[in-house]
C-alpha cells in the first residue's frame, strides 16, 4: 500500500520522524502540498474555506496511486469527517483520533491527555471531531516560543534541541496539572521527532499520529525510529 500525505504550504526545517520529513518512511509514500495551506492559516481554520483544496489535492494523491491519506497538521481534524466521506480510500487527518480508544485501554481513573501546537486553537470543535470529551485535558507549546515561531517560519533562533526542550518541559508542566494523565497525545505532528523525550519527562506514553499511519496501511509504514 502507498501512503498519500497531504502537506500544508511550509518550508520549515522537518526533523526524521516528522510525517512530512521523506527520511521518516521506510515504505512507499507520496506528498502533496496544498498551496497557500500555511500553518496560521490551518491551525486558526474554523470553517470549510480550504476543504475543497484538500479534497482536490487528496485525489491527485490517489491518481499518483496513493491507497491511504493522512495530513502534516493534526489541526485538519475539523475535516475528518468530510474529507472521509469525498475520498475513496482511507484517511487518517490527527493523532487525536486515538483519543477515545486510548482512553478505553488506560487504567481506572486515569486519561488522555493533549499536547498541542496552540492550546488558543484547539477548540471544543476539534475534539469533539475526534470523538474525545471536550474537557479532555490540554495544553499548548509556549506561544511565542521558539517552536511556534519555528513552524510559522518567524525568524529567531530554531533547532532540535530547542524545540525538544520546550516540547519537554510542556509535557511535565501538562501531567504536573493532571495527576489523573495516563497517556499523552501529541496533536502535532512535527513534535513526534520527540515523542520518546516527551514519554520519558512525562513518565507516561506519548502517541503520535504513526499508529494511525500503520493502522491504514497494514502496519507498512512506520517513522525512522521503530
Amino acid at each position: 500500500m502507498t501512503l498519500g500525505v497531504l502537506m500544508l504550504d511550509t518550508g520549515f526545517r522537518r526533523f526524521p520522524g516528522d510525517i512530512g520529513a521523506p527520511e521518516s518512511f521506510s515504505g512507499p509514500v507520496i506528498f502533496e502540498r496544498v498551496p497557500q495551506a500555511t500553518a496560521g492559516r490551518i491551525v486558526g481554520i474554523a470553517d470549510d474555506g480550504f476543504l475543497a483544496p484538500f479534497v482536490a489535492a487528496g485525489h491527485r494523491l490517489i491518481e499518483r496511486g496513493a491507497t491511504a491519506l493522512t495530513t502534516s497538521c493534526g489541526f485538519l481534524i475539523a475535516y475528518q469527517e468530510a474529507l472521509a466521506a469525498k475520498l475513496p480510500v482511507p484517511v487518517a487527518t490527527s493523532a487525536l483520533l486515538l483519543i477515545p480508544t486510548l482512553g478505553q485501554m488506560l487504567p481506572a481513573g486515569k486519561r488522555v491527555g493533549v499536547l498541542t501546537f496552540s492550546a488558543a486553537s484547539l477548540s471544543p470543535a476539534h475534539l469533539t471531531a475526534a470523538g474525545a470529551a471536550t474537557d479532555t485535558p490540554v495544553i499548548g507549546l509556549p506561544e511565542g516560543g521558539a517552536f511556534q515561531r519555528a513552524i510559522f517560519e518567524q525568524p529567531g533562533e530554531d533547532g532540535f534541541a530547542l524545540r525538544e526542550a520546550e516540547a519537554v518541559a510542556t509535557a511535565k508542566a501538562l501531567v504536573a496539572a493532571h495527576a489523573e494523565i495516563g497517556a499523552i497525545v501529541l496533536e502535532c505532528t512535527n513534535l513526534s521527532p520527540h515523542r520518546d523525550a516527551i514519554a520519558a519527562a512525562a513518565g507516561c506514553p506519548a502517541y503520535d499520529l504513526w499508529p494511525l499511519v500503520g493502522l491504514i496501511t497494514q502496519g507498512r509504514t512506520r517513522d525512522a525510529r521503530a
